[in-house]
């Protein structure tokens, strides 16, 4: 078992938010960001919309990042690397927490300058299978003139959360809304949900 599933999780109950600061090594990071970068660079990041399925509207006042679902399929080591870190928390998490989670989805995100995401709950109304959001950052030295934080509005005290690379970021996706606030620096991060079904 890796220490830092436990981080995660003792710190969700503590807190409603789990936050593990070394989930994912500077190696694997490195990797997925020069990934995402090449991504980018081959203009192949989707613009991200809100909502699920036919009710998706693209609007660059609520949210203007571009995102890349990732897939054991692209035969990427490194996406699969850290695919399997995943499935590796979730049988644990299924094991300790009885969350009974069935599946998964992850994608890359990157807020150029100036990006944001307004304040919002990752579970549709129309369909509850997200259970868990998880965010892994990517960002290395970041700072706080960088902004870019996740925001989680929660009483009676919010928090604002560094992108720093290598930490994770764990809540109920039905329970707590959330931001991201304008970036002054590239950000990358990978972001997904943990789903019942």
């Amino acid at each position: 078992m890796d220490a830092n599933f436990e981080t995660l999780i003792a710190s969700y109950i503590a807190d409603k938010v789990g936050i593990a600061d070394h989930f994912l090594s500077d190696d694997l990071c490195y990797h997925l960001k020069a990934n995402l970068l090449a991504l980018s660079d081959d203009q192949q990041l989707d613009t991200a919309g809100v909502g699920n399925d036919g009710k998706m509207v693209f609007d660059d006042l609520i949210r203007n990042d571009k995102i890349y679902w990732l897939d054991k399929a692209h035969n990427n080591r490194h996406e699969t690397e850290f695919l399997e870190k995943i499935e590796a928390f979730i049988e644990y998490l299924n094991e300790t927490c009885f969350t009974n989670i069935k599946s998964y989805e992850f994608h890359y995100s990157l807020y150029e300058i100036g990006s944001f995401y307004r304040a919002h709950l990752d579970q549709f109304e129309d369909d509850t299978k997200r259970q868990f959001s998880m965010v892994s950052y990517l960002n290395p030295h970041w700072k706080t003139q960088d902004g870019g934080e996740l925001f989680i509005h929660q009483k009676p005290k919010n928090q604002a959360i560094v992108p720093m690379q290598g930490k994770t970021v764990f809540f109920k996706s039905d329970e707590l809304q959330h931001e991201v606030l304008v970036t002054n620096e590239r950000r990358f991060s990978v972001t997904g949900w943990l789903k019942r079904g």
